[in-house]
């Protein structure tokens, strides 16, 4: 009897999970290591606690990339990765506002609307590859400096953040 509850509790359990595959819209499972996670106001979870994304799950997104030089780094280099509005539409949010936290503790509130008005990426590569810890990586929330004058500006540069490992949709 008990190995029978056992069975029908663990039924019921995974219904949930199985279920999310086959939703339109619903997300993989991360198979590697976890670099993103996603949490708040978002109507796609593949966790317990909202949306993780490894890598690849990131890669596999439609990539955009642009030649900018950032007051970081030297020189121009080139940038490659989702567009963050793109991202935030995968996860089904509504909200207006996010907030970034990188790996150092540093967090950054940043209008949903900036994804829209610019192509800002999640740089997962540099000059085509992938970004360690110590050049900003492994994602780093990077507008198109070069590209419009109107980002040259503290407040868009607080804005960058490197090191992501978590967005929190706000409101």
């Amino acid at each position: 009897m008990k190995a029978l509850l056992m069975g029908a509790l663990l039924l019921v359990l995974c219904i949930p999970q199985m279920g999310m595959a086959g939703e339109s819209g619903a997300l993989d499972v991360p198979e590697g290591a976890v670099l993103l996670e996603i949490r708040g106001n978002i109507t796609h979870e593949n966790a317990l606690e909202g949306a993780h994304f490894d890598f690849e799950m990131l890669k596999d997104l439609p990539q955009f990339g642009f030649d900018t030089s950032t007051p970081w780094t030297s020189g121009v280099s080139y940038y490659s990765g989702p567009l963050i509005r793109d991202l935030l539409e995968r996860v089904g949010t509504h909200s207006e506002v996010i907030r970034v936290s990188a790996l150092n503790g540093y967090e950054a509130e940043i209008p949903v609307s900036d994804f829209y008005d610019y192509d800002v990426i999640l740089a997962l590569e540099r000059n085509g590859e992938p970004m360690p810890i110590r050049e900003y990586g492994p994602l780093w929330v990077l507008y198109p400096f070069d590209q419009d004058e109107a980002l040259l500006n503290e407040k868009m540069r607080f804005r960058a953040v490197w090191q992501v490992m978590r967005i929190d949709a706000l409101k």
